[in-house]
């Protein structure tokens, strides 16, 4: 029988906290490996941590409403070994603890799988900690009653859901709908920013999301040698394409085909040729990566962006593609991804063309080493070469802009790569079956 810890799971790359919501399980209980023990709370997701070991919950060494420091324990998981076939001890399941004693040891358990949150938020440590003995309030709460100026009396007052009364983000966001239908004054929407009249100026305080961008955008310039390069594709084959398929589409998938799935199926074969881009960087390593995860820049209503990952984006064909385009894209701008949905990427596109831009300069998403910027379709009059020489035609062309780390990527890689973009752009295949 050994004693092993199980400690704070880790919540991204900057999280360096989280605080205990509640036990799913109580001391003494037996669990299984990867059963949901407790649920960790961070500034905007609400989270089932899952045991590490089969064994027996033997001690809570934190309680719940504590904050607790990454990687620190938090219980003590009682287990039993048990013999393989080969003779090599492998964990005990539950049931086999009720029947084999042993003298105990402690070992330290592998760290917990990542968790990350949607946005990372600006609660601070001691807000957290304001619990009294009726209420606990979870961090996404509390920020939530900070923005929209609610005082713990107030607080207290609402009517709770959750385990043991506890009030949940529905909780507190149907509280303020109510009270905002049967008020007059206009409360101000969740997480904008609240505007203060300063003379004949007006001052707005950056929001919780706002901040975090703020901050990412000023590390991976200050972490990546940022270089551009930029190719003009045609595009006159795959509008031509669209145009034929979308209605068909929108009968048969009940939903839009816009260009995006495009340009992810170009981005994704172009990684395939030039897989010294699909990598990462820790410290003095280059981390070369075996997925190909492209993560697609979603605007919020509230001019925010949010980046939501296609995990293995080169397995999927068109229609699925598109498909699964439209609903992160959809559930992005609900609120309503998973911490998994957002981390992983190893590639990242931004289509600014949906704001009318030609071009731009992306920001690389750390810890990725290129992000490629789609600029708006416009028509132009260029140059074709026939057999009976050139002639001027009207077509339809966009801009890429490609953004790179010239600490691992050399300029003659990253122009390559781009113009590999380009290149499966202009000779997609008409044939392609919807």
């Amino acid at each position: 029988m050994a004693t092993v810890e199980m400690v704070m799971p880790k919540m991204g790359e900057s999280i360096m906290e989280g605080t205990i919501l509640s036990w799913l399980k109580k001391e003494g209980d037996l669990i299984e490996q990867d059963e949901s023990v407790l649920e960790v709370a961070t500034d905007k997701v609400d989270t089932e941590v899952p045991a590490t070991h089969a064994g027996t919950l033997k001690t809570i060494l934190a309680k719940e409403g504590e904050v607790v420091e990454v990687g620190k324990p938090i219980a003590l998981i009682e287990t039993v070994e048990k013999e393989m076939d080969e003779g090599q001890p492998i964990p005990a399941t539950a049931e086999d603890l009720q029947n084999n004693p042993a003298s105990p040891k402690t070992e330290t358990l592998p760290e917990v799988p990542e968790y990350t949150s949607l946005i990372l938020g600006a609660v601070s440590k001691k807000e957290r900690k304001k619990i009294d003995e009726r209420n606990f309030y979870s961090p996404l709460v509390l920020s939530i009653a900070k923005a929209e100026d609610i005082n713990e009396t107030e607080l207290a007052a609402i009517p709770g859901t959750g385990k043991g009364g506890r009030i949940t983000k529905n909780d507190i966001l149907s509280y303020l709908k109510k009270k905002k239908d049967s008020s007059p004054q206009i409360t101000p929407p969740l997480d904008e920013p609240t505007p203060v009249r300063d003379g004949q100026d007006e001052i707005i305080e950056m929001d919780r999301m706002r901040k975090m961008i703020a901050q990412r955008m000023l590390d991976s310039k200050n972490i990546s040698a940022h270089v551009t390069s930029f190719v003009e594709a045609d595009l006159t084959e795959i509008v031509l394409f669209r145009n034929k398929i979308k209605e068909e589409f929108r009968k048969k998938e009940g939903e839009p085909i816009t260009f995006t799935p495009f340009f992810v199926m170009a981005i994704a074969k172009a990684l395939k040729d030039f897989p010294m881009i699909n990598i990462s960087v820790d410290g003095d390593k280059i981390i070369k990566k075996k997925d190909i995860n492209i993560g697609i820049a979603v605007a919020l209503a509230n001019g925010n962006l949010i980046v939501p990952v296609i995990r293995q984006a080169d397995q999927y064909n068109l229609p699925g593609l598109s498909k699964k385009i439209n609903d992160l894209a959809r559930r992005a701008r609900e609120n309503k991804l998973n911490a998994e949905e957002l981390k992983g990427g190893t590639y990242t596109l931004s289509n600014i063309g949906s704001f009318g831009n030609i071009m731009g300069t992306p920001i690389i998403v750390q810890p990725q080493v290129a992000i490629l910027a789609v600029g708006t379709i416009t028509k132009k009059p260029a140059v074709i070469e026939t057999s009976t020489g050139d002639m001027i035609a009207i077509r339809h062309k966009l801009i890429l802009s490609h953004s790179y780390d010239h600490r691992v990527v050399d300029g003659a890689l990253g122009g390559m790569f781009v113009k590999k973009v380009a290149d499966y752009l202009e000779n997609f295949d008409l044939e392609t079956v919807i």
